[in-house]
């Protein structure tokens, strides 16, 4: 059942790269305002996720060796940080003009990044289903702004619409081979996956909120950018509650 379970939630985060088809019809100023309310949420979906069930569940499995655990979690930042650091070695994601190498460059990050996705959501599943559908919510809600900001650097670098939405699509279906890879890993080793990936995967989500994300929120300083942008992160953080199992 984890399989099945699994391989659904990672097909639906891999086809969430075809979300570059509203930017056809939609104008500038209503992109921008869609993308900040969507990092907003999640935000408050990834950290919501790391601290209310995956954390917790760290900590429940780890019984005495708290402090492997909790080195695991950093560890998980300091990867995240690192990978981070080496796609972008000579490489700014705000350069433009029909560059060809600018579209090789963010397809073979966006790989990298959606193996993970799927690697981890594969490690939440094989914990529990109810870790597995949090953490597939949280990844389907970070990628929505990055897919979209993928699918503006394809087009910046001189590629058409369709050119852009099935490479996107290609590279966000590298998620499928990371998720098999590691149920596939997961059955023959039992829980030691699971133990190693869901703290990793705790740290990934907040550096992904703390670096990424949040940075991009400060950018417009008005008081109702705060109270908008602080109302969804809550909304965020409540989907997250109301998957925590009923005891």
């Amino acid at each position: 059942m984890a399989w099945i379970q699994s391989l659904l939630s990672v097909v639906v985060v891999s086809l969430v790269s075809l979300v570059g088809l509203v930017t056809v019809s939609a104008d500038a100023a209503r992109m921008r305002r869609t993308t900040a309310w969507l990092v907003s949420f999640a935000v408050g979906t990834l950290l919501g996720d790391a601290f209310i069930h995956l954390v917790p569940e760290v900590f429940e499995r780890a019984g005495g060796a708290k402090l492997r655990q909790s080195l695991l979690i950093l560890a998980g930042m300091m990867l995240f940080f690192a990978v981070e650091k080496l796609l972008r070695h000579g490489y700014g994601h705000n350069e433009s003009g029909g560059r060809p190498e600018l579209a090789a460059m963010n397809l073979i990050g966006d790989a990298v990044h959606n193996f993970i996705d799927g690697a981890l959501i594969a490690a939440s599943y094989l914990v529990s289903p109810a870790l597995g559908f949090s953490t597939t919510l949280a990844v389907v809600f970070h990628e929505i702004p990055q897919e979209l900001g993928d699918f503006g650097v394809l087009i910046h670098s001189g590629l058409s619409v369709r050119q852009a939405l099935a490479l996107n699509l290609a590279s966000a279906s590298v998620a499928i081979l990371g998720n098999v890879a590691t149920l596939w890993i997961g059955a023959e080793t039992g829980p030691l996956v699971s133990d190693l990936l869901v703290p990793v995967t705790a740290g990934g989500f907040i550096y992904i909120a703390a670096a990424d994300l949040i940075p991009e929120l400060q950018h417009d300083r008005s008081m109702s950018a705060l109270l908008t942008q602080g109302v969804l992160l809550a909304a965020g953080i409540a989907v997250m509650v109301a998957l925590v199992p009923v005891s």
